[in-house]
């Protein structure tokens, strides 16, 4: 029924003019890796991962800065407005560099003009994640009920305009149900309210509820496949057929 993915992107980025004079000894002091989100969430786990690998390879520490806020805009703007001189990094999201471009009026900084993209870091699955508190074990039944109680049923997201706010949006849409849309300060915060019953459901990155999907501590459904399908055909063994 849900055929147009929604993804999780991420890609490393630097502020923009690093000269030809400083790449000789670069790098010769730690990294700062700007992450636009509170700790916890999508965002802040990959970026982790990724300055662990990093940081073995260049042979400096990467130090990890959140700064989450306003769908990642204050994270970007630190980074666009910074030195550039190649050692302040910006873990740029789907978000940061191509939805709040249309999102907002006045942005303060240039997605394309401003940052030098070093590469795509990661491409991630994501998920419908419904609390232990609704009453559905499948999609369908999710929709019966949705339809059935119009402006119960609650989706929360990492933010206004974030991604999983436009994949709430869209099944929404698609569904043609009625949902009252929570956005939080990240995806860490929503966490305790999805296992506690104060919000009905998210449409996350798998990486932040990975564990509570094993458990069966909440309901997952795949919501997106991880790549195109000619990179990846196999379906993830711990979602059903059956929507």
């Amino acid at each position: 029924m849900f055929k147009t993915p929604i993804r999780q992107l991420a890609l490393l980025v630097l502020a923009l003019g690093l000269s030809c004079s400083a790449l000789a000894a670069y790098p010769d002091k730690p990294l700062r890796l700007v992450v636009p989100f509170p700790a916890g969430g999508a965002a802040d786990i990959m970026a982790r991962g990724l300055a662990q690998k990093l940081s073995a390879e260049l042979g400096q520490p990467i130090i990890i800065d959140n700064k989450g806020g306003a769908g990642g805009t204050t994270a970007s703007e630190t980074v666009a407005k910074a030195q550039p001189d190649g050692y302040t990094l910006l873990f740029g999201t789907m978000g940061t560099h191509a939805i709040n471009a249309s999102l907002y009026q006045k942005l303060r900084y240039d997605p394309l003009k401003d940052f030098a993209p070093i590469s795509l870091t990661h491409i991630t699955p994501r998920v419908l994640v419904v609390s232990p508190s609704v009453p559905a074990n499948t999609v369908s039944e999710l929709i019966a009920l949705a339809k059935s109680q119009p402006g119960t049923l609650s989706y929360g997201s990492a933010g206004s305009g974030s991604s999983s706010h436009l994949s709430g949006a869209l099944f929404a849409a698609m569904a043609g149900v009625d949902m009252l849309h929570v956005p939080y300060k990240g995806s860490a915060p929503l966490v305790t309210d999805i296992l506690t019953g104060r919000v009905s459901m998210t449409f996350d990155s798998y990486s932040v509820y990975e564990d509570h999907i094993r458990t069966g501590k909440v309901m997952g459904r795949w919501a997106s496949p991880p790549a195109s399908a000619s990179l990846c055909c196999r379906r993830c063994p711990l979602f059903p057929r059956r929507v």
